[in-house]
């Protein structure tokens, strides 16, 4: 089948990795024409790779030889791109946030369904390997069933960039790296969410939040814990989750952690006191050697496409996408109750 010709919308950070990184990986499928950006910098360099420089949205739009477009510009004008792009006659991924709100998706997805092109949102961090074994774990009960998940990011550079700082270009890094989490946790939560409590930082000073934590409860009775700060000078572990026959511990992106499983050994002795400060516990004392293994965790593997493969068969065969709009929207509506939750303090 023919290859889908691309244009990408914002050579930002984001922008320039998918014009040289992710779509050239699927380059039998795809071929990034040129670019457009408001910074004339920016597109200098973008025309120093040799792509096709395009002086407006405009001229984008009115090529036929484009068919498809990545959107990876500040997160208030991903709407309005993607409308345009849509009824015009272009395919579009869009990176995340995929918008500000809710009703601004309902928005999008209603000119989706009025124009049929395909939209898709780039929720590239379903195929990170340090998920991918949350997932196993979870889907196979290694650990037993798992009721308490806590999964945290954590840096003390503050928040990113430039419009990151802005609310009214959709900064904050519940829209920068809650989005991640969220889609990640309610991908593999398959149950509705029953509650939600948050609290926003603002200690940085900005008129947006530097980080948050929100319990999530879900009706199935798994609760969540999710952690996004900019504030932290020594980390807490990447993921933390419980079973009801165990604990897995991942650190970092570097799958760094531990599997601890209960044996069932029926024959284990009870655990010995120990000094604990001042005084003993036999309740925190650690597990006898017999009562506990050790286990290895399982090979991150993805059991779905990549996200380009994926986007190409949606285009060309009618696909199913990974990335489901109905899922996209559950996201933004979670973001949506944390933000609301949070005022309501």
């Amino acid at each position: 089948m023919s290859k889908i010709n691309f244009a990408v919308i914002g050579y930002g950070g984001m922008g320039s990795y998918h014009a040289h990184s992710l779509i050239p990986a699927e380059s039998s499928r795809f071929h990034v024409v040129g670019t457009y950006d408001i910074s004339g910098e920016r597109q200098q360099i973008s025309k120093g790779k040799g792509l096709h420089i395009y002086g407006s949205l405009e001229e984008v739009l009115t090529d036929n030889n484009i068919e498809a477009v990545l959107i990876a510009t500040p997160n208030d004008s991903h709407k309005e791109i993607a409308i345009r792009s849509m009824r015009a006659g272009k395919h579009v991924v869009c990176e995340k946030p995929v918008a500000m709100n809710t009703e601004e998706l309902d928005e999008i997805l209603a000119v989706a369904e009025e124009t049929g092109q395909v939209f898709m949102v780039h929720q590239n961090r379903r195929w990170d390997p340090d998920f991918l074994i949350i997932r196993q774990l979870y889907q196979n009960r290694t650990i037993g069933e798992i009721f308490q998940i806590e999964s945290r990011v954590q840096g003390a550079n503050g928040i990113p960039g430039d419009w990151r700082h802005l609310k009214k270009h959709g900064g904050g890094m519940l829209l920068d790296w809650g989005v991640h989490l969220l889609d990640q946790l309610l991908w593999l939560v398959d149950s509705p969410v029953q509650s939600v409590f948050s609290d926003l930082s603002y200690i940085l000073g900005d008129e947006v939040d530097d980080g948050f934590i929100c319990y999530i409860t879900f009706e199935n009775g798994v609760k969540a814990l999710v952690e996004v700060g900019t504030t932290n000078y020594t980390k807490l572990p990447r993921w933390y989750v419980k079973g009801l026959e165990g604990t897995a511990k991942i650190n970092d992106w570097d799958l760094s952690g531990e599997i601890i499983a209960a044996t069932g050994r029926e024959d284990v002795a009870a655990p010995t006191p120990i000094q604990a400060g001042v005084g003993l516990t036999k309740t925190m004392a650690p597990p006898s050697e017999e009562a506990t293994e050790k286990l290895d965790f399982p090979e991150p593997k993805a059991d779905f496409v990549p996200f380009y493969q994926n986007f190409y068969e949606v285009v060309r065969e009618g696909a199913e996408p990974i990335v489901k709009n109905a899922e996209v929207r559950k996201v933004m509506k979670l973001m949506d109750d944390i933000l609301q939750s949070n005022h309501k303090k």
